[in-house]
Parts: C-alpha cells; structure tokens; sequence
C-alpha cells in the first residue's frame, strides 16, 4: 500500500481528503512538524527536502509537492475524475492550487505561524504576522470570487478543491 507521509493542521491534509476520495488503501503517517521530525534521519531519508506532504508510492517511488502528488493521483486514477478532461478547465484547477499552495499558505500562512523564519529579530514579528495575514485574507477574497456560485473550484470535486480545502 502507498504511504502518505503528512501533518496534523497542515496542508498535507488535502492530499489525505484525495486518498480518501480514491478508496485505495493507504498507510497513513502523521510527522510531528513541532518536534521536529521532519528534520530527523527517518524523514530526511524518505524525503530531505524536509517537508509534508510526502507521498511513497506501491513501488516505493517518493513522490513531494503538493502540486505534483494531486497531479499524479489524479492522472495515476483516472476513474476518479480529480482533473476535468477540458484543458481549459485543467488549467484553471492547477492555476487556483498554485495559488493555495504557493501564495496563501507559503506566503500568507507560514508567515503567520512560523514568523520567526522571517526575521532573526523577535520585535519585527508581528509585522511579520500582519503581511501574513493580509496575504493569506487578500488570497481569500481571490478564491471567494472564484467559487461564487459553484459548488467546487471547477465543475466536479478535483485537485484543486483539495488545495482548497486547507
């Protein structure tokens, strides 16, 4: 069985909705980002980039990226329809993913919770928050008007309402 490699509270979760959605069995590893784990050789080994999600495919190919594992599962199963055939609309899923994961919660969200990583001086930490936090509400109003009136991002459930979803 594949092995997804994620954390609590982070946006590995949405790759966790998409290996519920498939039905296919799975193990599921939580990594304590507060403890550090990910830092530890029995995570570096799987993945050095230090980071979740972390996806170990049934021949135990490492799969990383948010983007890249939603893109692989949803090509790898077709039969879920986690991407539309219309490339247009293809474009629009991985454009609103892109902008969950590479804005809203790299920018915005690590910002927030992670400000130390931003500044090596303790004051500026809460300008640090506040640029966070108008990154990630400004994000949210991008994504408000592009969901208006839909029930997901781009027709049926697909990868990018799992971006989303976090």
């Amino acid at each position: 069985a594949m092995k997804l490699l994620y954390a609590p509270g982070a946006c590995s979760i949405g790759i966790h909705v998409l290996m519920e959605e498939l039905g296919k069995p799975y193990e599921g590893v939580a990594v304590s980002l507060r403890d550090g784990a990910q830092f530890k050789p029995e995570f570096t080994s799987v993945n050095p980039k230090s980071k979740v999600p972390t996806l170990v495919d049934d021949e135990g190919t490492v799969r990383t990226e948010f983007p890249a594992i939603a893109y692989w599962l949803a090509r790898t199963n077709p039969f879920a329809n986690l991407l539309p055939d219309n490339i247009d609309l293809q474009a629009r899923a991985l454009e609103l993913m892109d902008y969950c994961v590479a804005t809203i919660h790299m920018q915005g969200f690590s910002r927030i919770f992670r400000a130390a990583n931003y500044s090596p001086n303790a004051a500026h930490e809460p300008a640090v928050k506040a640029r966070g936090t108008e990154i990630a509400e400004k994000g949210f109003a991008e994504l408000n008007t592009a969901l208006a009136g839909k029930d997901y991002a781009v027709g049926p459930f697909s990868i990018a309402d799992a971006a989303l979803f976090y």
